[in-house]
């Protein structure tokens, strides 16, 4: 049974709350509360929809004695706060959980989770502690309206409108739901949009997550959300979540929301952080103050009850950490770690707390992606203060398990949470191409249930003839687990992707790699790729990633490589002094490409370049 607690709040506390916030003033300048990338905690990687309210103060107590100095200062409350029996770190279903929400169909914190809500008082007693902290309060949200407030017909506050006029089931979020879609050219769609935010600022309000809003792109709700904060006259900072949102959203984008995600969920995976270099090229130019291309958290440290993760420290190596911080500073992604703090070690809080660094990521300016060849990258960007330079350099090296230098093509992560559960694939071949190598590999939560389907895998010659792969002989092929199909599952059965059962196609699992002759003259190849419905059907879930190669992806270098940086490239003409900003350390005079600093395997390395004196 649904149990749905409706609050009817008339306490004089609230009256003043609701007093002190009548005269409102539009905000419009959203872009000023966010100048540099926002910096702070985030409960989803730790506790997932399970977080409570010792944990957030727990938190907030560390990031306030510990971090708070170096720039740090939001703490977020991620998914699913209102449901009152979420204990895991994987979601109930709908129709097994208990719901809390008010009058006027908007979600109330559990109590039972955060017990200083009683009696109505909603997360301002949780916001006011953190406050006082000299800390920033958040809360993640989903897109929409909640089911309960359309299934039982309640009023939007301020209007004599209900729930159930409003909604569309068009839309809903393929894998939580908890709410409808908020149709705005209806009556009441605003006010409720309005009513939560006005709720939300009551309670002091810095942040808000909306998460099921930029993939798909929902640009009437974004608006909506745009509007309804900025009529609450308090500066509350929006993240657009999940990724990967639309490169060609990059306008509307930057006009509404002061983050957004260019990739789905990040775990401790060294595929995703390698995919990432990609994306934030892709995103560089779009960088600006105040509205920050997002690349996800920071899973550090060590999680409790996560989704993917539960009492461990983060599979990151040392050299990858190193990596991830030194991207996400030169990208200038907003910062939310995603670890418990209290469990630092002195390593990671070394990564969170050096002044050089953060200063880049805070300050820099033109930043953008330098070279990326042969798994070697590096970025630059300027100091807005001097004519330094600041350069980083990774040693890339593949994602784990392939050379990722001579890709074609990456899905990123495909999982439950993409629609239709897979990418079309559209790919060139290079001329002359004698070799075709499909590719799938973990997407990040280990390989348990990773059956991945290739549909339909065609090769399209030049004279417009097409050759269907399943009728060619592979060269050689093998897999994670189980025995590679074809036009059959990996696990024997029809290649089945959410419901919909295909008869032409190559069954697998990650990690796997097959490799077939191209016939001559090929040109294009095009498939589906998407996740069998054995993986899915199963509670643990599924997450791989798809790649296309013409050159052989299993040779790779893992040996510590030397980087030469040509400094005349950069534009210093004479002699140059370069500081290690990791490690503090003046590293001497260089000039043209005399320094080349030594990149371990999966590592990275960030300097400062000056004009000798």
């Amino acid at each position: 049974m649904k149990l749905i607690s409706v609050f009817k709040v008339f306490t004089l506390a609230m009256l003043l709350v609701a007093c002190g916030n009548s005269k409102k003033q539009k905000q419009t300048d959203f872009k000023s509360w966010a100048l540099t990338p926002p910096m702070g905690w985030n409960s989803w990687d730790c506790f997932g929809p399970s977080v409570v309210e010792d944990e957030v103060k727990a938190n907030a107590d560390y990031m306030a004695k510990h971090l708070k100095d170096y720039g740090w200062e939001y703490v977020v409350v991620d998914i699913r706060w209102y449901a009152d029996n979420q204990i895991s770190g994987h979601y109930n279903k709908h129709d097994q959980t208990d719901f809390i929400i008010d009058e006027y169909g908007r979600y109330m914190p559990s109590i039972k989770r955060f017990p200083s809500s009683i009696n109505g008082a909603g997360f301002k007693p949780l916001a006011d502690y953190i406050h006082s902290l000299g800390l920033k309060f958040g809360i993640h949200i989903m897109r929409g309206v909640p089911k309960e407030a359309v299934f039982n017909k309640l009023p939007i506050k301020g209007t004599n409108i209900m729930a159930d006029q409003i909604y569309s089931t068009e839309y809903e979020c393929t894998w939580l739901q908890d709410n409808y879609t908020v149709v705005k050219e209806k009556p009441g769609a605003q006010e409720y949009y309005n009513s939560i935010f006005d709720m939300y600022a009551s309670w002091g309000l810095d942040f808000v997550k909306v998460d099921d809003l930029s993939r798909p792109y929902h640009t009437d709700e974004i608006e909506m959300i745009r509007k309804a904060i900025d009529q609450t006259g308090r500066p509350i900072v929006l993240s657009m979540s999940p990724g990967a949102t639309p490169i060609d959203e990059h306008n509307h984008a930057t006009g509404n929301a002061n983050m957004w995600r260019t990739i789905d969920d990040l775990w401790d995976n060294w595929a995703q952080l390698n995919y990432s270099f990609e994306k934030c090229a892709e995103w560089a130019p779009y960088i600006s103050a105040g509205a920050w291309p997002d690349a996800d958290m920071l899973p550090m440290g060590k999680f409790i009850r996560g989704e993917r993760a539960t009492n461990r420290y983060t599979k990151f190596t040392k050299d990858e950490q190193y990596t991830l911080m030194t991207l996400w500073t030169m990208f200038k992604s907003p910062l939310m770690f995603g670890g418990n703090l209290p469990d630092n070690d002195e390593f990671t809080n070394m990564l969170l707390t050096n002044k050089e660094v953060l200063e880049v990521h805070s300050k820099s300016i033109n930043n953008k992606q330098w070279f990326d060849e042969d798994d070697i990258i590096g970025w630059t960007a300027d100091d807005p203060d001097s004519d330094d330079k600041f350069v980083a350099v990774f040693n890339s090296a593949g994602d784990g398990f392939v050379s990722t230098k001579s890709l074609l093509y990456r899905s990123g992560t495909v999982s439950h949470l993409t629609d239709g559960f897979g990418e079309d694939i559209d790919v060139e071949l290079p001329e002359g191409s004698t070799d075709l190598y499909l590719i799938v590999n973990d997407g990040g939560d280990g390989y348990s249930w990773d059956h991945a389907n290739w549909i339909n895998p065609t090769i399209h010659l030049d004279n417009g003839d097409k050759v269907k792969l399943t009728d060619l002989t592979w060269e050689e092929a093998f897999t994670g687990w189980g025995t590679i199909g074809i036009n059959k599952s990996v696990s024997g059965g029809q290649l089945n992707i959410k419901g919909m059962v295909y008869d032409n196609g190559i069954g697998t699992h990650s990690q796997s790699i097959i490799h077939y002759k191209l016939p001559e003259n090929s040109k294009q190849f095009t498939a589906f790729g998407g996740l069998d419905i054995v993986g899915t059907n199963d509670k643990s879930g599924s997450t791989v990633e798809f790649m296309i190669s013409t050159e052989d992806p299993k040779i790779m270098n893992e040996d510590p490589t030397a980087i030469p940086v040509d400094l005349e490239a950069l534009g210093f003409t004479g002699a140059c002094a370069i500081r290690d900003l990791w490690n503090h350390k003046d590293l001497g005079t260089y000039s043209g490409s005399d320094f080349a600093p030594t990149i371990n395997y999966h590592g990275a390395g960030l300097y400062r370049i000056s004009k000798a004196k």
